[in-house]
This record gives C-alpha cells, structure tokens and sequence, in this order.
C-alpha cells in the first residue's frame, strides 16, 4: 500500500507537464529519492547554520548567564535538528531501497 503511494507519487511527480508517458517504477522511486534527499540535506544545512549561530552567541555572551544559556539551547536544538535529519535520511534511503 505505501509502496503504490510513493510510486504513484514518484509517477506525478515526474509527469507534470508531459503527454502520458510511460513510466518506470524504480526510476520513480530514484527520483523521488533525489527529491527527499535534497530537501533533508537542506534541512540539514539549516542545521548546522543554527549551530554555528548558537556559536556565535555564546562567544559573544560576555558571561551573561541567560545569553550563555539561550546559547547553549540554540547549539542543542542545532544538534538534535542535525540528528533528526541523519536518521530521516536513513530512514528514506532505507524504506525506498526495500520497496523494490
């Protein structure tokens, strides 16, 4: 059931705008893989910028506590945002590769 959605959605996906062309499975599944990978290295980019914001804050914090804190947060959201996106990207790459 998941297997036919994702395909079905691969399938739109790559024929928006096309005259009813034929359509290989696995060649939808591969790009509908290319498209979630890109939007989960993108969300991981974001990541890694939050990181380096909370960084910056925290350097530039001067000993104020609740700027040291604030910016010990930002780092961790950073971090647990970067982790999320790593297992999302296992996830996809796993559950794709398994439909076939």
């Amino acid at each position: 059931m998941i297997k036919d959605a994702l395909t079905q959605l691969a399938v739109t996906i790559n024929t928006v705008g096309k005259d009813n062309e034929t359509i290989d499975p696995g060649d939808a599944n591969s790009k509908l893989t290319s498209i979630l990978n890109a939007v989960i290295g993108s969300l991981g980019i974001v990541a890694v910028i939050v990181i380096v914001i909370g960084g910056i804050l925290y350097m530039t914090s001067s000993g104020d506590a609740g700027k040291v804190k604030k910016a010990k947060d930002t780092i961790l959201y950073g971090i647990i945002g970067l982790v999320i996106c790593a297992l999302a990207y296992a996830i996809v790459n796993f559950v794709i590769s398994n439909l076939n």
